[in-house]
């Protein structure tokens, strides 16, 4: 595979009609969402939305985040933000041709059939990597169950906490049923 710099892929992710990872100078072709997916994820960003505002700023799949630590430039499903954000502009030739959100408090992913194992493995360790990460949410589709990894305040392993039906995912103090998420 071809080895693209930062400033290039950022330059074409800017025309392109899909978005795409860059890991390290290589890009991948990220897959389209379901209708399913969509819902679940704008679901779940509301629920923090309604919930976090004022305390946190909450980003759409639209925004980047850069793993400096990994160098993976990645779109979430959801980011969340609690304190300043730190966005990391690029430029060439004087003038901004990306950013990217490089310090998330919260990630959400929906798992997909195609991105499941990526989602919880490979992509995982990457965010494990950044230092302000203090969960990773995944988010089912073919049934109600939502799993948070939680950074542990001490070294250590993640903890994880898998939410069903009736259950409610407790994050920054507030608390999300997953009726929220998936629907009464």
């Amino acid at each position: 595979m071809p080895v693209v710099s930062f400033e290039d892929y950022l330059e074409a992710e800017r025309d392109a009609e899909v978005k795409h990872e860059w890991l390290d100078g290589v890009i991948y072709a990220r897959a389209g969402g379901s209708v399913e997916h969509g819902r679940l994820a704008t679901n779940m960003m509301a629920a923090l939305r309604s919930r976090l505002a004022g305390r946190c700023t909450i980003l759409s799949s639209d925004v980047m985040v850069f793993v400096r630590e990994t160098n993976l430039a990645t779109y979430p499903d959801g980011s969340v933000v609690c304190g300043p954000l730190d966005i990391q502009s690029i430029e060439r030739h004087g003038k901004v041709i990306g950013e990217a959100v490089t310090n998330p408090t919260l990630l959400i992913e929906v798992l997909s059939e195609s991105t499941e194992a990526y989602d919880r493995g490979e992509k995982f360790a990457h965010y494990m990597r950044l230092p302000s990460l203090q969960a990773y949410i995944l988010v089912a589709q073919t049934q109600r169950r939502v799993e948070v990894f939680h950074r542990p305040r001490t070294r250590g392993h993640w903890r994880q906490d898998a939410l069903q039906t009736g259950d409610a995912v407790i994050l920054h103090g507030v608390s999300i049923p997953l009726d929220d998420i998936y629907g009464a």
